[in-house]
């Protein structure tokens, strides 16, 4: 039980629904879809959109989501991948023979095609029980009327909106000035868009005149983007993976999605001796570290577009985890074996619902870095993903870019579940971080015991570009004797991540809420 004199959240308990996500107003909708007849698909979808408004840098419809379901009456779990792809005129070579070694972040060259949209109306028809446009209304009054901007919304602003250019600038600035905390936020345009999408579905946006002024403006840049692109969207149901942990069994989605890095990392901590640590202490961030740098290794070798993934089975081998745990050792650091070298604080939301008739979603939904690619369409201001920074440019790679393929994704939502039952869906945002964030949460459950709100509360580390992110939560004799390892130690600017968790306890039949203090949001329910 956490100090009540010291600051801190209490996890929500309530006995029929929850929402948990990233920002008040999101969960607030979620809710109030529950309550008038949705159940958690439905609300999902209504969270997640109401989302790309009340944090347009972190999401929206020119982005990609992955999402995990359970449905009412069964414990199998269902994976949608709403990931979009490279357009079919897109051509690696042509880059490499200009010069490029990798895609820029803010190159037209990175806004693969959006996929959310695609994947909320295939989830509202096959698993809702409200029809899309009613949704969809909530988000739309909110795009129409506008949101205050939240205060973790407003410290990325400046930063995330240095990267806006063109019409985007029009669109996410206040007279060419980042929004502050409490300043209205308004995109009727997209409001409009949502509303085709509400009486058209997929229709309104990948045809007609959305895609025109999309195409149009993806071409203007230089994109080799085509209406046929557009229309050609799908989003697929693929099967999750899974892998095992003190009695535990945790699902992810499959390539192109990261989540096989978060079970890597937790098969190999398995074979280290986490429970007689102190979790603050500096022992457990050592092999957290460790095992984290081994991961993302076998990560940035494998994962890729799902047709051209050639290892996964090994990636998933106990022994190779045992392996890699051999090489792990208490009082040395291992190099940067290629691995972690993407900067953490990549901008995404992820949400969780559970609704009263067990039905559960684990959902996730971004447009990767601040803002996308700060490209945005001239007439309805959406603004593009830049999820093709994720693709490599060496040949021959699984994960080379390349017409049609989809890129290394790091959004992952997730579920654990115990003796064939769910027990928690949960996520961690943060772009390269999440893995280990699902790993940190997941033992932190585990091996010490802590409640949902507590696993996500405690401080995180993560090995990046040869150093270590070491949030301020940490005691200084941690850092200190890390450092004295050979860890180069950082504070980050920014938080690693956020996250959400809804733990179900069957026995008892109460449903636990936690949602991240490092983002503005709540878990609410009923």
């Amino acid at each position: 039980m956490r100090d009540f004199q010291l600051p801190g959240r209490s996890p929500l308990l309530a006995q029929n629904a929850i929402c948990a996500t990233s920002h008040p107003l999101a969960a607030k909708t979620a809710i109030d879809i529950l309550q008038a007849g949705g159940n958690a698909v439905d609300a999902a979808i209504a969270g997640a959109v109401l989302l790309g408004f009340a944090e347009p840098q972190s999401c929206g419809i020119g982005g990609d989501c992955f999402a995990l379901v359970k449905p009412a009456g069964e414990e199998r779990i269902l994976a949608l991948n709403g990931s979009g792809r490279a357009p079919a005129g897109f051509s690696a070579e042509a880059l490499r023979e200009v010069g490029a070694t990798t895609i820029g972040t803010e190159s037209v060259h990175s806004a693969t095609l959006p996929g959310a949209i695609d994947a909320f109306c295939h989830l509202s028809k096959d698993l809702g029980r409200l029809a899309l446009a009613e949704c969809l209304a909530p988000a739309i009054r909110y795009a129409e009327d506008g949101i205050p901007v939240a205060p973790r919304v407003a410290f990325d602003w400046p930063e995330n909106g240095a990267r806006l250019t063109g019409a985007a600038r029009r669109f996410y600035m206040n007279a060419d000035r980042p929004l502050r905390t409490g300043d209205i936020f308004r995109a009727p345009e997209q409001a409009e868009v949502l509303r085709r999408i509400a009486a058209e579905g997929r229709a309104g946006f990948y045809e007609g005149e959305v895609a025109e002024d999309m195409v149009r403006s993806l071409r203007a840049a230089g994109g080799s983007h085509t209406l046929d692109d557009f229309a050609a969207v799908a989003c697929d149901w693929v099967d999750p993976i899974q892998g095992d942990y003190r009695s535990h069994a945790l699902f992810e989605h499959p390539p192109n999605g990261q989540g096989a890095t978060a079970i890597l990392m937790l098969k190999i901590l398995a074979e280290l001796d986490l429970e007689s640590l102190d979790p603050l202490g500096p022992e457990r961030a050592h092999l957290e570290i460790e095992a984290a740098k081994l991961s993302y290794d076998a990560r940035d070798r494998f994962i890729a577009d799902p047709a051209h993934v050639t290892r996964l089975d090994h990636m998933l081998a106990d022994d190779t985890a045992r392996r890699l745990a051999a090489l792990i050792s208490p009082d040395r650091v291992l190099p940067d074996a290629r691995a972690a070298s993407e900067a953490v604080h990549r901008d995404t939301i992820y949400l969780a619902v559970v609704d009263r008739d067990g039905m559960a979603v684990s959902m996730i939904y971004s447009t990767y870095w601040g803002f996308g690619s700060g490209i945005a369409s001239d007439r309805f201001g959406v603004l593009f993903q830049n999820r093709g920074a994720g693709f490599t440019l060496e040949p021959g790679h699984p994960n080379e870019a390349g017409p049609g393929k989809r890129p290394m994704h790091t959004i992952i939502p997730a579920m654990l579940c115990r003796a064939g039952a769910l027990v928690m869906p949960f996520g961690v945002m943060g772009g390269a971080y999440q893995p280990a964030g699902h790993a940190h949460v997941v033992s932190n459950l585990l091996d010490f015991g802590m409640d949902p709100q507590e696993a996500l509360d405690a401080p995180r580390c993560f090995p990046d570009a040869g150093a270590v992110r070491l949030e301020r939560g940490y005691p200084e004799a941690t850092r200190a004797r890390l450092a004295a390892l050979g860890h180069r130690v950082e504070t980050p600017n920014k938080p690693l991540g956020g996250g959400q968790a809804i733990l179900i306890d069957h026995d008892r039949g109460v449903l636990w809420g936690a949602s991240d203090p490092r983002k503005d949001g709540c878990a609410l329910g009923y």
